[in-house]
């Protein structure tokens, strides 16, 4: 997801200076940083993990929620921003901001699966990477397996890469909502919000309707991993986050806001625990567009009541630690799931999962407190033009282990049957 952020953290709270000096009446979601959605972050990342490991049918709709947080969260800092200098919004900062905060464990991610594919990889595993790795790099990855016609739920077993798909719909996202929200915002003057809400409504319908249309019964990968097919859930996020949705959720009451929050948080944790992949009655009909919807809804009041019963549950230290990591933890986890099989650990069912899921948080530590929080916070050369030569620079460098790295032989990964015949015992 991700989310994130398909898989992202929740945006730290404004600088003083960019603050209001006088109150105000709140017209979006709150300034401050809300650490039940660093929780609902962390549900999401553990469903995805379990899911993997085969122990959460439902668990993949959590690249589904990561949607919906992505949405909400990017939304409201364009349309903060926008509140505080008189409709205008600084598009090259904000992706600059996107790019110090995803692209670096991404490049960091991409290079070493790269190498331990090589290293430790079956040469199939190999070489599905290598044919993969530039289109991960293009964030169009969920366009060239839908071009392939990879099966995502048939053929994801042979390639590291598979779980990007989602990182490539959000990039996708970041790059195309904020123009049209600018231009929405700047045009609309004073209904440039309700206008954004309206645009973000209609965008989900629409994505609803060619997830329907469009929908293989065969192969489901076209629409579940179709940018235009997946975007009702970012956008459903992006209506959240707007004005008129925060007045609706307020005029309920704080008492009501906390209670009623049980409703989504019930429904989402119920198909999480019935649906069965792809499998999932009317998911590609409805579901994913509900399970968004409730995912919509709950956010909505846990950024507007983040201390009622729900909000504290989520907001343990357990889940807001796992929320933190959430987006090296997705990008690890299935390269390290592919490449440790069950030959290689000699371990297999729960005693594999807990040592899948432990190598992989270790990783994802490493890669927050090494690349993603000393580029993101404190490295000055990061920003402008020195930012933008050390993105090429990495870029450079992942294009030149890509061209370096060999190619396995084809049919290094076959067997001659023929020659199986010849020698087999009679």
């Amino acid at each position: 997801m991700t989310a994130p952020d398909h898989m992202l953290s929740s945006a730290p709270p404004a600088p003083r200076s960019h603050r209001r000096k006088t109150p105000a009446p709140p017209t979006g979601p709150g300034t401050g940083h809300i650490t039940a959605l660093d929780g609902l972050r962390g549900l999401a990342v553990l469903g995805v993990l379990l899911f993997h490991a085969g122990h959460l049918g439902g668990g993949f709709l959590g690249v589904d929620l990561f949607f919906v947080l992505s949405g909400f969260l990017i939304t409201g800092l364009l349309l903060k921003e926008a509140r505080a200098r008189d409709g205008r919004i600084d598009l090259a900062a904000f992706w600059g901001r996107r790019a110090r905060r995803l692209l670096p464990a991404l490049a960091a991610v991409i290079a070493g699966t790269l190498i331990l594919a090589w290293a430790f990889g079956t040469p199939q595993l190999q070489r599905q990477a290598l044919d993969d790795a530039p289109w991960v790099m293009a964030n169009l990855a969920n366009w060239h397996y839908i071009a392939d016609q990879a099966g995502y739920w048939q053929s994801s077993q042979t390639q590291v890469f598979s779980h990007l798909w989602s990182i490539a719909v959000e990039e996708q996202f970041y790059l195309l909502w904020p123009l049209l929200l600018v231009l929405l915002v700047r045009f609309g003057k004073g209904s440039g919000e309700r206008l954004v809400a309206a645009a973000a409504a209609a965008g989900a319908l629409i994505s609803l309707a060619l997830m329907i249309t469009l929908v293989d019964p065969v192969d489901t990968t076209r629409v579940y991993e179709g940018t235009d097919t997946r975007a009702f859930s970012l956008l459903l996020g992006s209506l959240a986050a707007t004005a008129p949705a925060a007045r609706l959720v307020r005029s309920l009451g704080r008492r009501a806001r906390a209670w009623w929050s049980l409703a989504p948080a019930g429904g989402i944790a119920a198909y999480w625990l019935t649906a069965d992949g792809q499998d999932a009655p009317g998911l590609f009909h409805g579901g994913l567009f509900l399970h968004a919807l409730a995912a919509a809804l709950l956010i909505a009041c846990l950024a507007h009541t983040p201390h009622g019963p729900v909000a504290r549950a989520l907001s343990t230290a357990p889940l807001r630690g796992l929320g933190l990591l959430s987006y090296s933890l997705y990008l690890w986890h299935w390269p390290v799931f592919l490449l440790l099989t069950e030959d290689r650990l000699g371990l297999t069912g729960r005693s594999r999962t807990a040592v899948l899921l432990g190598i992989s948080l270790v990783a994802a530590l490493l890669t927050k407190l090494l690349v993603e929080d000393p580029i993101r916070f404190r490295a000055g050369w990061a920003h402008g033009r020195t930012g933008t030569a050390a993105l090429l620079a990495a870029l450079v460098a992942l294009i030149s282990l890509w061209a370096l790295l060999p190619r396995p032989q084809p049919g290094a990964d076959t067997v001659d049957i023929t020659r199986l015949a010849v020698t087999a015992p009679r």
